[in-house]
């Protein structure tokens, strides 16, 4: 399968992430990537960019070294009722918008109360991505969640980095194999994530590859493929 896009990475800014914006750039270039979303954390992550970062995207280039930049963040989801710590102002400004659950600001409900907050999320007009997903981090009801990133067209994120033995995710693996199982009964395409924090993993998806082949997931509803059909589906 050929990849065209990876849209959740990393670069210092972020403030736990070791490679410069024009080096993450470089990198995509490199493996012939077509568009490349560098996506920032959020306030609620220690370390992490000023919002005054956001409000200033508009002096970077969106075309680098032959890549197309989609610049934006990863927001933090906080509770069960879906509250982000971005205003509506600031992510009017990005040119796309991820929405996960991070241990270090979320405060933690039932799977109902949870899976409740994220299907308000999935129904938020201004998120085009739900990071992570199925990394364990908050207990969740997936078929409630790709019933309704089917509905509002929001994708849901297969994260690599989730599954890296070094992560001690355990439950990531079965979740995200339910996540795919579920998409291809109901149709729902998702999205590829590398989550690169370092530019060497830009596009790497191989702790991936094995659980779409066991669920024998379609390629045609992976998002990473045509960066026309990821475009056409989010409205970007």
């Amino acid at each position: 399968m050929k990849i065209e896009l990876d849209v959740h990475t990393h670069t210092v800014a972020s403030g736990h992430a070791f490679s410069t914006l024009q080096e993450m750039a470089q990198a995509a270039a490199a493996k012939g990537l077509k568009v490349l979303g560098i996506t920032e954390h959020s306030s609620g992550i220690p370390g992490t960019c000023h919002p005054i970062y956001f409000r200033n995207l508009h002096v970077v280039p969106r075309q680098m070294y032959g890549v197309e930049l989609l610049l934006g963040a990863e927001i933090n989801i906080l509770d069960g009722k879906g509250n982000l710590d971005m205003d509506e102002g600031y992510m009017k400004m990005l040119d796309i918008r991820i929405a996960g659950i991070h241990s270090l600001c979320y405060e933690c409900g039932t799977a109902e109360e949870n899976t409740y907050g994220m299907v308000q999320v999935i129904s938020n007009p201004y998120i085009h991505i739900i990071s992570h997903p199925g990394d364990g981090t908050a207990a969740l009801h997936f078929e409630p969640m790709v019933r309704a990133a089917k509905e509002h067209h929001t994708l849901l994120e297969i994260n690599n980095s989730s599954l890296k033995p070094v992560r001690n995710k355990p439950a990531a693996c079965e979740n995200n194999l339910t996540i795919l199982r579920l998409c291809k009964q109901y149709e729902v395409p998702v999205i590829l994530g590398s989550d690169a924090h370092i530019s060497f993993d830009i596009a790497r998806y191989d702790h991936l590859y094995e659980l779409l082949q066991f669920v024998e997931f379609p390629e045609s509803l992976i998002m990473n493929r045509d960066v026309k059909l990821f475009k056409e589906y989010l409205q970007i």
